[in-house]
């Protein structure tokens, strides 16, 4: 499979690929996060086993971001983040979605972040009056 001039390789696990290219900080994650569907091929749902191409468009979902990304180069070692950001180029749509997203988050503050667990009787009347 290897190459023996730069280590690049012809195919790879999806699984593998998204671990390689840091969507994932472990192999074990990236799988579950495709046999939940949480990964998709061209719109289609996939298997970890499913090989992954260059010029595919993969729809990832990492938390609680969305990413669109076209597949530009294929690994299967883990390496720094400089190189694992050229293994993928982000979509524009799914650049603007992504900022447009942390925009809101920026101006939105969580109401009951500042308790520490179950509100009280008193911090639940407060909650209700501010709303």
């Amino acid at each position: 499979m290897k190459t023996p001039v730069n280590n690049q390789v012809s195919e790879v696990r999806i699984d593998k690929w998204l671990w390689t290219a840091r969507f994932f900080k472990t192999r074990s994650l990236a799988s579950t996060a495709v046999d939940n569907g949480k990964v998709q091929v061209d719109g289609d749902r996939i298997k970890p086993a499913r090989h992954v191409k260059i010029g595919d468009l993969l729809a990832i979902e990492n938390g609680n971001s969305v990413w669109e990304v076209v597949v530009q180069g294929l690994a299967d070692v883990r390496s720094s983040a400089a190189i694992a950001q050229t293994l993928y180029k982000e979509t524009e749509v799914s650049v603007n979605k992504r900022l447009a997203i942390a925009e809101d988050q920026r101006y939105f503050s969580e109401p009951t972040i500042s308790m520490k667990g179950r509100p009280t009787k008193r911090d639940r009347r407060l909650l209700d009056k501010n709303q």
